[in-house]
């Protein structure tokens, strides 16, 4: 599938570098005949599963259930909630016949699910017994997107989408969900090796029919930033709409109050783009589809007695759990290693005769870290090589992410630090205000009540009108 010939763009010219990783290293195959939608190449499957079974492991350890919903969803349920309605109508694909029929009532293929669950919410809710509700599904949703589509980053159909649907008796219970959600976020994007930045999107951002939102934001090499989660407080809203309510301990009816939270693929985006180099992938251990790969030295007189030495410790790193590819092509060893680093593989290890008469092997990390390993007990030695390994990955992010924060006391000081990163100013909370510093910038402005390492909290005169201020981040986005 992969041309081997010809370079891989440089990493700094990240648009072209970006578009070329995802075929040469086999994630995405962009030549499917509609636009927005794309295949996942094999190798790339395996990325997003392994990806994908942390945030299943998070889920499903914090009370969290998985299901799955319908696709379609019938336009009397979608056209219920009307804010939520106003900020998808543009972007729905609807479904009017069937074969050559046309149906009675239009269904909408999903762009997020709240219509489709909310109406069986109400049949499950009766008492304050059946609640909390926590659930989730990881599934396609579709968005007829109007600006340039780019693969993992802005689709058509969204492959990946893990959206979570919570019911609470009381607004404050669904407050402190919204917070638990938070926290699995950052485990999931620390196990990514991936510094982000959590903020309150401003109210006219916030999603269709939420009390509030909070967004989790990954900056990219670009100098863009991209949104890799959010968190909703939808009150009662469409409790309401769907008349979601339970009868409380005096025997009276309440609404539920409710939240929802979704990742979608954009989080293999954030690894791809946060993590690579000039050479390719960079993948973090946790996530690889191939942790280990093992590139036999093959010489004429011990062929056979190297391919076993091969096999036998992939044999051994296997039965610890890990995930490993002996390379016995017939290729030139140089032709392995261009091929595993484009794909972004942890750790190669190298067996050749020398290797066998000295007990050794070498090794050598992704990021360039060479080493030679005493053959006995090498099982038991790897996982600390690879924890080492994502540590790196970790603090090199870390550096990038604080290298590109700076603190503009000015609208001037703010269009500087947006040209490469994140500008964090003193804004007032008025939306004229807000207008204004996107206009001058062309950035964002991203939210308050930032939550970072990276970030202090603070207060300061706004930098347009000069009023009392907070700590606010402003970036451009994709």
């Amino acid at each position: 599938m992969e041309d081997e010939s010809g370079s891989l763009p440089l990493k700094s010219d990240f648009s072209a570098w970006y578009n070329d990783v995802l075929w040469r290293a086999e994630i995405m195959d962009v030549r499917y005949p509609v636009k927005g939608l794309y295949v996942w190449f094999p190798f790339g499957f395996g990325l997003r599963r392994h990806t994908y079974t942390i945030l299943r492991g998070l889920l499903d350890a914090s009370g969290h259930d998985e299901t799955l919903f319908p696709l379609l969803i019938p336009k009397t349920e979608f056209m219920k909630e009307a804010e939520h309605i106003k900020g998808f109508e543009e972007e729905v694909y609807w479904v009017t016949h069937g074969g050559l029929t046309e149906l009675d009532v239009p269904l909408a293929l999903r762009p997020t699910s709240e219509t489709a669950m909310y109406p069986m919410f109400a049949l499950w809710v009766r008492s304050h017994a059946d609640l909390p509700i926590k659930i989730y599904q990881i599934v396609n949703t579709f968005r007829y997107e109007t600006k340039h589509t780019r693969p993992l980053i802005r689709l058509r159909e969204i492959t990946s989408f893990k959206e979570a649907h919570t019911a609470h008796a009381t607004w404050d219970e669904a407050a402190a969900q919204v917070e638990t959600a938070l926290s699995l976020y950052t485990q999931f994007y620390d196990d990514l090796c991936i510094p982000v930045i959590i903020s309150r999107r401003p109210d006219w951002d916030k999603f269709p029919g939420a009390d509030y939102t909070m967004a989790v934001d990954a900056l990219m090499p670009d100098g863009r930033t991209l949104q890799v989660g959010t968190a909703h407080h939808l009150g009662t809203h469409f409790s309401k709409t769907f008349n979601i309510t339970y009868e409380d301990a005096t025997g009276e009816q309440q609404f539920v109050s409710q939240t929802c939270y979704g990742i979608s693929e954009r989080c293999i985006a954030a690894a791809i783009g946060v993590h690579g180099d000039d050479r390719g992938l960079v993948l973090p251990p946790k996530v690889a589809p191939v942790q280990v790969v093992i590139i036999p030295i093959i010489m004429k007189k011990q062929a056979e007695e190297v391919r076993a030495a091969a096999e036998a410790l992939k044999a051994e790193l296997e039965a610890t759990g890990l995930r490993v590819k002996v390379d016995d092509r017939e290729l030139r060893p140089g032709a392995k290693y261009y091929h595993w680093e484009m794909r972004g593989v942890p750790l190669r290890i190298e067996v050749g005769p020398r290797d066998l008469a000295a007990g050794t092997v070498v090794a050598a990390t992704r990021d360039g870290e060479k080493m030679t390993l005493v053959r006995a007990g090498l099982a038991g030695e790897i996982p600390g090589v690879l924890a080492a390994f994502a540590g790196r990955l970790r603090e090199r992010a870390e550096a990038s992410l604080t290298s590109r924060i700076v603190l503009a006391e000015s609208v001037d000081a703010a269009i500087e630090a947006t040209k490469t990163g994140i500008a964090v100013v003193h804004w007032c909370g008025d939306e004229t205000c807000a207008e204004a510093i996107e206009k001058e910038t062309n950035a964002s402005v991203l939210g308050t009540e930032v939550r970072s390492a990276h970030i202090g909290k603070s207060e300061g005169a706004c930098i347009v009108c000069g009023r009392p201020g907070t700590s606010t981040v402003i970036a451009r986005t994709y």
